[in-house]
């Protein structure tokens, strides 16, 4: 009886040890919401599978969303009933407007003396970093949008790439390459803008135009520096008829599809992402920075997409959230990211890695996003929570959808914009 009993014991306490075993070496599961194009997916998939096996504290559990603004949505939802992931990927205007409303955290007690946050380029860390020294997102990667043509079409015609350094060269040269069926329809465009307002954000910045007042006061956007620039775009798609976009459909649909046109010759060329260098062929497209506007120089957006850790979700499980951003934006994983995917890398010392060397040497079209970047505007910080943002994106399809013209689309954003501003002002 007592051997028995004696028996039980033991087998009761190697039990107990075998469940202790195992739950200290269970790992806690960091929920992580991101989007991207296909390049980008399937590294970022290939970053967390090395993360996870590097290590026995966390596992990153990754949950792909359509596209930036899909996550920025469902992440105000996560927030509003305690699901929300302990980091996602978003613009830093998102993230800015996170952080207006307190629901991000500071990033800088995860800092420890060997992560060197000013190695990150300074124009992306500006755009994470509050003026009270609040530092709400980690930069990813920069993004901004260039000129992707046909370099076989461009000099057939007799052009080079300094025709497509102003707008009205850009429209110069595609009534030049553009062509029509026996009944008028047109089979081939000279130039695809991206869907969106981003495009004629750019176009009117490359004008002198602002978004509101330096004061902060007035809204702007009906001024002629933005009329001008917006009625162009209407009359080039509309009534010439030497432009297009493709709009709607499911995430990233209308993008390929723009893609799709100049990789099989039905247009010269269009404006996209950066990080679309990854899904292009160099043989056959060249890559230049945006263009101008008349004799004011090309002042378009660049912006860092950035690492965001909401407040309330669990803390240990935001130190590997921490863990993995830090593993992401390493010097040599930053190289690995630029290279595949054409996106800006985050950190000066990218510079110093002999692999990105050896690329930008044989890819000199991976230096033009950096090129532009020198020169371009910050992106467009929303101060009414998207409210003016969303009148943008409304006048915009009105121009480039309805054919709407843009001083009516433009007065009515306008209206809409200078209202919410009003309130955020109070």
């Amino acid at each position: 009886m007592k051997l028995k009993t004696l028996a039980i014991v033991c087998s009761s306490y190697a039990m107990g040890a075998v469940a202790f075993a195992s739950s200290a070496m269970a790992k806690t599961e960091v929920d992580f919401w991101y989007s991207g194009g296909t390049k980008p997916q399937q590294l970022m998939t290939t970053l967390i599978a090395e993360f996870n096996s590097s290590q026995d504290e966390y596992v990153i559990k990754s949950a792909l969303q359509g596209n930036y603004d899909e996550t920025y949505q469902k992440l105000q939802a996560g927030l509003a009933s305690k699901t929300a992931p302990e980091f996602v990927l978003l613009y830093s205007s998102q993230a800015q407007m996170m952080a207006k409303r307190n629901l991000v955290r500071d990033i800088r007690p995860y800092m420890d003396s060997t992560f060197n946050f000013n190695d990150f380029l300074g124009a992306f860390r500006q755009q994470v970093t509050a003026p009270d020294g609040l530092v709400y997102g980690l930069p990813a990667y920069g993004t901004t949008q260039i000129f992707y043509y046909n370099k076989r079409v461009l000099a057939e015609h007799g052009f080079t790439e300094k025709d497509l350094s102003t707008w009205q060269g850009v429209a110069k040269v595609s009534a030049a390459v553009s062509k029509k069926d026996a009944k008028g329809n047109t089979t081939f465009y000279g130039w695809e803008p991206m869907w969106g307002e981003d495009n004629l954000i750019d176009a009117a910045y490359s004008n002198g135009g602002k978004v509101i007042s330096d004061d902060g006061k007035t809204i702007l956007i009906n001024s002629p520096e933005w009329i001008t620039v917006w009625d162009s775009f209407r009359q080039w798609i509309h009534e010439d008829e030497t432009m297009r976009i493709h709009h709607g459909g499911q995430g990233w649909e209308y993008w390929y599809k723009t893609i799709d046109d100049v990789m099989k010759d039905r247009a010269l060329g269009y404006t996209g992402s950066s990080g679309d260098q990854g899904d292009l062929d160099f043989t056959k497209l060249g890559a230049t920075t945006q263009p101008g506007w008349g004799n004011n120089p090309a002042a378009p957006q660049a912006g860092a997409v950035s690492f965001v850790m909401p407040k309330g979700t669990n803390d240990k499980a935001s130190k590997g959230a921490f863990e993995f951003m830090k593993y992401y934006t390493n010097a040599e994983n930053t190289a690995r990211w630029s290279m595949l995917t054409g996106y800006i890398p985050a950190r000066e010392s990218v510079k110093q890695v002999p692999a990105y060397q050896d690329y930008t040497a044989k890819n000199p079209q991976a230096l033009i996003p950096l090129k532009q970047a020198s020169f371009a505007s910050q992106n467009f910080f929303d101060p009414t929570k998207g409210k003016i943002t969303d009148a943008l994106s409304i006048a915009a399809d009105q121009i480039l959808i309805e054919n709407i013209p843009a001083e009516k689309a433009l007065k009515q954003a306008a209206k809409r914009a200078q209202r919410a501003l009003d309130r955020a002002n109070r």
